[in-house]
């Protein structure tokens, strides 16, 4: 066995290799930690490297962001500029083009029209692009690019697509050729005409269009400046073209280019008025064919018996509101303001009473007619008279009953009259310039409406002012429609002045208050009882003094609207409502001695309305402006 030294020993000799492999134990420990803290320091240096490549690479992707951004609206801006100065180049051209049409110098104004094409077509190119479209998408400033290549495109649409056909019509289709050569009107000009006129039509309502939709909403002042300032422009250029077009596609037809045609004209009395204009005391049959129109026949109202029953049916709203003597004389055919439903009453009784189916009817007044001898100059009369463009309204409406208090003596001399209008017009003695005027002038103010049996060349005049004395589709949201009927059986409506005023008022969050004013004043003498004969006055056959007039005012409100109330001088005035089609109407009766003068209001809440209130009414003798009223919440409420 071993001795204790032995374990001493081998205990003591232990201890020096114990502390060795505790001193190597420290030393690989702190090689361990100095390693691992130096791993821990590459791979935070790696992890610092790492981010500093991110941020390098972030910084460079922001930089180069923001240099696309800068070069992005830089570019925009560049174009913006030249689109700029390419639609100011633009627009003396349109002026300078205007004028060498006027000129009658086709060549230069085609020249112009070029070169107004090509600043429309660089501007329009360059707000179209895919960098400009792009930041249309971009709040605040896409709105105002939007804008601005709407702008250029309707700029391009104008300049292109309608300034380049119409000029080239400059010198083709001259006013001149609308005159008879030899008593015919010349066809074929007018045929060649449509296709460039069809053109030029729709390149102007495109653009009208695109402007209409532009919302005004987030658009800087000079952009919103612009549009205010090329909307209307656009919109009452687009509505004289498209009238132009239509007359273009129908005046070939009804002058009888495809065959002999034959028209009644009814000549519309203001004097007794009714809802489309007045009593049609005076008719003509004219034909036409090949561009030759003849006057065929006249007739009166004296000619035609009282039908036991209505000659068609009449529509139920018809019968319900203006009773079934529409349909039964034809003096009353034009109670309605539906002018497409008298036509067809009067062509109906002329077939019966003449045994001829007309192709259509015309409608015009005397006062329409005086606009007309501003082209044709004074004619003289075989009474001896003249009549002119100043004195065909009172001499035709009110001094031939003073002249000729029988009623043949009166047709005669309207049978002369517009015999002898009809004779200058078809001889092509006339201002063709000053004569187109003149019925633009009258189609404006209702006083030429048109029938066409034909329904495709109807349809050519559908939404336009030559139907009937309804408010347009475009108009009825915010249109008044005020329509006279007489109720003495006189004359006494060519002294009837009607003044018209009209406003709004937002009246809770559902509809809108729409107000009309009418002023009604009968300027007849004080002495017109005495004064005035029976045939004016109407004798007191219905119970009217003498100089006083009676008439039923007929007022159709916006469709969907809903009626309030009607006031006169304050207090409550009796009236029925009903409805015509979409329509709804109210009806009250006035009278009026001399020289009195009454203020109707009358008040509906339209739920559609959204422009400014207009008044549509029946073409009386003297006209005047509608003017704007201030109204509130209480208006003809009581």
């Amino acid at each position: 066995m071993p001795s204790p030294s032995d374990d001493r020993r081998s205990s003591s000799g232990d201890r020096p290799a114990a502390r060795r492999s505790e001193g190597s134990s420290r030393i690989d420990g702190s090689r361990r930690r100095s390693s691992a803290s130096s791993r821990a320091r590459r791979r935070e240096g790696a992890r610092d490297e790492r981010l500093k490549v991110r941020r390098r690479r972030t910084l460079l992707i922001v930089g180069g962001l923001v240099l696309v951004v800068v070069a992005a609206v830089a570019w925009i801006g560049v174009r913006a500029f030249l689109a700029k100065g390419e639609l100011e180049a633009a627009v003396p051209l349109a002026q300078t083009v205007r004028e060498q049409v006027v000129a009658d110098d086709p060549g230069a104004a085609g020249k112009t029209a070029r070169e107004l094409a090509a600043h429309a077509r660089a501007a329009a190119g360059l707000t179209s692009d895919p960098i400009w479209r792009a930041a249309e998408i971009v709040p605040w400033v896409g709105p105002n690019l939007t804008a601005v290549r709407e702008l250029a495109g309707a700029t391009e649409d104008v300049a292109v697509g309608a300034i380049t056909p119409l000029v080239n019509l400059a010198g083709s289709l001259r006013p001149e050729l609308f005159k008879p050569v030899d008593g015919a009107v010349p066809l074929q000009p007018i045929v060649d005409a449509q296709e460039d006129v069809r053109k030029a039509d729709d390149a102007l309502e495109g653009a009208a269009e695109r402007v209409r939709t532009i919302d005004e909403g987030s658009l800087i002042s000079q952009v919103r400046g612009a549009v205010d300032q090329l909307r209307p422009v656009l919109t009452e250029t687009a509505d004289t073209v498209d009238a132009a077009r239509r007359a273009i596609d129908l005046m070939p037809a009804m002058l009888g280019a495809d065959g002999p045609r034959t028209y009644l004209v009814m000549f519309q009395n203001p004097a007794e008025p009714r809802a489309s204009g007045g009593n049609p005391g005076a008719l003509a049959l004219i034909g036409t064919d090949g561009g030759r129109i003849t006057l065929l026949q006249q007739a009166s109202t004296a000619d035609f018996p009282r039908f036991p029953e209505p000659v068609l049916p009449l529509a139920s709203d018809t019968a319900g509101i203006y009773g079934n003597i529409t349909g039964r004389w034809l003096q009353n055919v034009t109670l309605t303001p539906r002018f497409q439903e008298s036509a067809q009453l009067a062509s109906e009784m002329w077939l019966e009473r003449f045994g001829t189916r007309v192709d259509g009817v015309l409608s015009i007044d005397p006062v329409a007619l005086g606009y007309l001898l501003d082209a044709t100059g004074p004619i003289a009369l075989a009474t001896g008279d003249e009549l002119t463009s100043a004195n065909a309204a009172a001499l035709l409406l009110n001094e031939v009953y003073i002249r000729y208090p029988a009623g043949p003596d009166q047709d005669a001399f309207f049978a002369a009259a517009s015999g002898a209008v009809f004779d200058r017009i078809a001889s092509g003695n006339f201002d063709p310039t000053a004569f187109i005027g003149a019925l633009a002038k009258a189609g404006s103010e209702r006083r030429v409406l048109i029938w066409n049996a034909d329904e495709t060349e109807q349809a050519l005049l559908d939404g336009t002012t030559l139907t009937d004395l309804l408010p347009t589709a475009a108009q009825a949201p915010n249109a008044f429609g005020v329509y006279i009927n007489d109720a003495t059986g006189s004359k006494m409506g060519y002294y009837l002045d009607v003044q018209t005023a009209v406003g709004s008022a937002q009246c809770g969050s559902d509809g809108k208050l729409l107000g009309l004013r009418l002023t009604l004043t009968n300027t007849a003498p004080a002495d017109a009882a005495t004064t005035l004969n029976d045939y004016i006055t109407g004798q007191g056959q219905y119970g009217v003094p003498k100089g006083s007039f009676r008439f039923r005012v007929i007022v159709y409100a916006p469709p969907g609207s809903m009626p309030g109330g009607v006031e006169r001088d304050g207090a409550v005035l009796p009236s029925q409502p009903a409805t015509d089609g979409e329509f709804p109407i109210t009806q009250f009766a006035i009278e009026l001695a001399p020289g009195e003068s009454t203020t109707v209001d009358l008040g509906v809440t339209a739920y559609d309305a959204s422009g400014t209130p207009e008044v549509v009414a029946t073409p009386k003798v003297h006209l005047s402006e509608t003017q704007q009223a201030s109204i509130n919440c209480e208006f003809a409420l009581q």
